[in-house]
């Protein structure tokens, strides 16, 4: 269980490119040749966490908990399972927003600017990590997103910053009745993913 003992304003954040740089250096906790770690330490936010690969599938959830590297947790699990099974070498967990909370109403109230700034060059490196094809996206917050006002916000910076470099966004398993995406730790391990218009799911959902 993780719950923040203060808002990330109040913290120094530090920077996806200094955390990304710190995070190639060899670790000795986990093999960074295989293991995306960013920051490469537990602390009150996380912007990547993964395996490296040359067509990684990229979930999106909502908030980060307490996974790390060799110590997924149950939805971590089905990411890499469902990742793989659908022909991906590899899977990048991201978040619509970077503060760590187990129980996403303990999420801060207001969004840090400066931590969603840096979240949104972390999305923009996953992205480009992509060496076959266009970047596949996979949208897996369920009804989560609706608990602050900020997230759907949050969420468009993710779409733009995807339609720029052309990527394509996937769903898996049934929609909410408010049209939500399917959350990855219910689905079966045999799940495959759907075509998500996630720029209509935007216009039509908030």
């Amino acid at each position: 269980m993780h719950i923040p003992t203060c808002g990330t304003a109040e913290q120094s954040v530090l920077p996806f490119a200094q955390a990304l740089e710190e995070a190639r250096r060899p670790n000795p906790d986990y093999d960074v040749a295989h293991w995306l770690f960013v920051p490469n330490f537990y602390c009150d936010y996380r912007y990547i966490l993964g395996t490296a690969g040359e067509r990684p599938l990229i979930c999106v959830g909502i908030n980060p908990s307490t996974a790390a590297p060799n110590n997924l947790d149950n939805t971590l699990k089905s990411v890499e399972r469902i990742a793989l099974g659908n022909g991906y070498d590899s899977f990048i967990m991201f978040n619509v927003y970077a503060q760590r909370a187990t129980r996403p109403d303990d999420m801060e109230a207001a969004c840090n600017p400066v931590l969603h700034q840096e979240n949104m060059a972390a999305f923009r490196w996953a992205l480009e990590q992509t060496r076959t094809g266009a970047p596949a996206v996979w949208a897996a917050w369920g009804a989560i997103i609706e608990k602050r006002p900020y997230l759907p916000t949050c969420l468009t910076d993710m779409v733009r910053i995807g339609n720029e470099l052309g990527a394509t966004w996937y769903s898996a398993g049934p929609f909410s009745k408010k049209g939500h995406p399917h959350h990855p730790l219910y689905l079966r391990k045999d799940s495959t993913l759907d075509i998500f218009d996630v720029s209509n799911y935007l216009n039509t959902c908030f």
